[in-house]
């Protein structure tokens, strides 16, 4: 049985939405889903042609004897074993694996996974960690929460308060002595644990839109790799994705998440209300100057709140390949396990992630930019050295007679 999902910009995003707002455990007081429909999934292996019996029921397993099959041919292996052999055929061939996925699943995801020619990315590791991480770590592993100012004093000391309809995704929590580490120069606020990590954010400065709709704050925290055993190496460890009901709020999640972690923040400065809410609470040593210019040659505003502009298209070619070799590095099956990338929608945000329509994926821009500010040494400007010839000579002397003569 073939999946009927197009690829997601050609209907099958629809479908997806319509699909899971007919899910028949999430009805209401009348027992009619959002969409009035009831969802029903049906995997490859209930109707997969050339393994069913004669009597009309799939062989799922492979039979000790061959099984008579409907056409009156024998069926000597089972449908998920057969589907399961494919599938370590194509284990080379990541663009046909995902075709076979998406025509032949077994489960949901597979059946609204996106074309691999639609993607920027490698769609087969993405799936892959979503799939682990749907079947194996994702419960316990991901905490939802809120951050809190000690005794409601701001500008005090942050604290982690679990929630079960928090704006916060987090699969880290710094030990003790890490948290809260902020030290201050000149009246000036910097994070205490610069070099363990950073943020990355994708901001918006207007609380409300005509219609409700605008696109979502995104806010990701991503480990640098280090020698500090408390700390994870190359690992996101946050993600916010939400538009709470004014901008002022957003900014304080943003501030509150980057005290707590003790860790600096790269955002764009295109939206700089942001920017200018940390510099004028004292935290502009939070704020990361864009990393691909040195100081003297940043702009005035760009001295004043720092952040990188989202304009430049060799900006947003970098921003794409940070995440690129992320993915390609981190995420997915590896020879030891899988990788550590617990959060689904960025999973999702990057398999759907479109270079020229940027502003729709909040949650790739964010995680992009802390990607590039823990590597920031890979986007430094290097100065040329220019070695300037020195304009002089050694005199000679005739030493003969009383005196020594200069020789012209």
């Amino acid at each position: 049985m073939g999946s009927t999902s197009n690829s997601l910009n050609k209907g099958g995003d629809n479908f997806k939405k319509l699909y899971y707002d007919s899910d028949v455990t999430k009805r209401n007081r009348n027992g009619q889903t959002s969409s009035g429909l009831y969802a029903l999934f049906l995997p490859m292996e209930w109707g997969y042609e050339g393994f069913i019996d004669k009597y009309g029921y799939p062989v799922f397993d492979s039979p000790q004897k061959a099984v008579e099959g409907i056409d009156g041919e024998k069926i000597y292996t089972g449908v998920i074993e057969h589907w399961e052999n494919e599938v370590e055929g194509l284990k080379n061939d990541s663009d046909s694996l995902n075709e076979y996925y998406r025509q032949f699943p077994r489960s949901e995801k597979h059946a609204f996974r996106d074309e691999t020619l639609n993607s920027l990315f490698n769609l087969t590791k993405i799936y892959e960690q979503i799939d682990f991480n749907e079947e194996m770590v994702s419960e316990g592993y991901v905490a939802r929460g809120n951050f809190s100012w000690e005794k409601g004093i701001k500008d005090s000391k942050v604290s982690w308060i679990p929630q079960k309809k928090g704006r916060f995704y987090i699969s880290w929590v710094p030990p003790k002595s890490l948290q809260n580490n902020v030290l201050e120069k000149n009246g000036i606020k910097y994070a205490g644990n610069d070099g363990l990590g950073a943020f990355g954010c994708d901001s918006y400065d207007i609380s409300g839109t005509v219609g409700g709709n605008g696109s979502n704050g995104a806010l990701h925290g991503l480990t640098t790799f280090s020698m500090v055993s408390d700390v994870p190496n190359t690992k996101f460890f946050l993600e916010y994705v939400a538009r709470p009901q004014t901008a002022e709020i957003f900014f304080e999640d943003v501030l509150m998440a980057c005290i707590f972690y003790g860790m600096p923040l790269l955002a764009e400065n295109n939206k700089p209300r942001l920017l200018y809410h940390f510099k004028r609470r004292g935290y502009r040593g939070f704020s990361m100057n864009r990393p691909d210019k040195l100081k003297n040659n940043l702009s005035k505003t760009e001295k004043e709140l720092g952040g990188i502009p989202n304009s430049s298209e060799d900006i947003r070619q970098a921003h794409a390949a940070a995440i690129e070799s992320y993915i390609e590095e981190y995420v997915g099956k590896k020879s030891n396990g899988y990788g550590n990338m617990y959060f689904q929608r960025t999973l999702e945000d990057w398999a759907k992630f479109d270079i020229s329509k940027r502003t729709a994926f909040d949650a790739s821009i964010s995680s992009g930019l802390a990607i590039m500010a823990c590597r920031k040494h890979f986007y430094s400007p290097t100065q040329k050295r220019k070695l300037k010839a020195l304009d002089f000579s050694f005199s000679k002397y005739k030493n003969e007679g009383i005196r020594s003569q200069l020789i012209k």
